[in-house]
């Protein structure tokens, strides 16, 4: 389904099997006009060293899980494929905010500029994006700013609460106006990586009903973010933390939510659609 009113919408995202899936959900609609695609880290790391075994057994499981549920669910990160009618600009991390990247977006002329997936945009790139900016965020802000946001719901024995955020680009960190809370559903035998796929899948088919109504003209003026939340840094998170997921839930938290045996109240979520 094409849109009605053509927008011009530049994606800066990352190189991963999940960031290609909202790029292609965008390209499959008509909606992608330009993208920007920042190299990201190895999906796979290796262990740190002087790990317990237990640790060390966790970390590999995880991280092998995490790639297997990514590729299982959206394929091979193969953004080659829209370069035909697609302008693509390759990226690194240093590069992201440079005066290239400025100009590459701003000669699109984009009446939107989404990110999802890329590191921290500038002042001086974000005060040159257009009014309707906004980034996709792995977590349901506020609650879950930061890194590794689809995590710490399982650890925190809330499933329920891994979701996405549609917000607007501010210099604060995932502190913009909320557009949408996108949560997949639970199914069940669904792992912690399967659940982030199914939210990034979600959040995928509601932006691009969001964009299509904003190409009839529908205004999203966002809900401000009242409360700070909690913004988790990557040094919050350590190995260990897998013990629970792992060793004391086997990974089956879904399953022990849905039957009742774990409870947690739905979050207050904002949404358009």
């Amino acid at each position: 389904m094409s849109v009605n009113n053509k927008l011009g919408v530049v994606l800066l995202t990352g190189s991963h099997p999940r960031h290609l899936h909202v790029a292609r959900k965008l390209y499959e609609t008509g909606l992608l006009t330009a993208l920007v695609v920042e190299e990201r880290e190895n999906f796979t790391p290796q262990p740190p060293q002087r790990l317990l075994d237990i640790d060390r057994e966790n970390f590999i499981r995880h991280f092998h899980d995490r790639d297997e549920a990514e590729h299982r669910f959206f394929g091979e990160a193969a953004f080659e494929q829209f370069a035909e009618e697609v302008p693509l600009l390759r990226v690194s991390l240093a590069e992201l905010n440079s005066d290239k990247v400025k100009e590459w977006v701003l000669s699109h002329q984009p009446d939107h500029v989404l990110t999802y997936g890329v590191h921290k945009i500038s002042d001086e790139l974000l005060s040159s994006f257009p009014k309707y900016s906004w980034n996709i965020h792995g977590g349901l802000s506020p609650w879950y700013r930061g890194n590794i946001t689809l995590f710490w719901p399982f650890y925190m024995l809330r499933p329920n609460w891994a979701g996405m955020t549609i917000h607007y680009l501010t210099a604060q960190l995932d502190g913009g106006a909320i557009v949408h809370h996108s949560v997949p559903e639970l199914h069940r035998g669904d792992g912690v990586h399967d659940v982030a796929c199914r939210a990034v899948m979600q959040v995928a088919d509601d932006i691009v009903q969001i964009l299509q109504q904003r190409a009839e003209g529908r205004e999203f003026p966002g809900t401000p973010q009242k409360s700070s939340g909690k913004l988790f840094v990557g040094t919050d998170w350590h190995p260990q933390h897998l013990r629970v997921v792992y060793n004391l839930y086997n990974n089956d938290i879904v399953d022990r939510y849905l039957d009742g045996e774990i409870s947690s109240p739905p979050p207050p979520l904002v949404t358009v659609l």
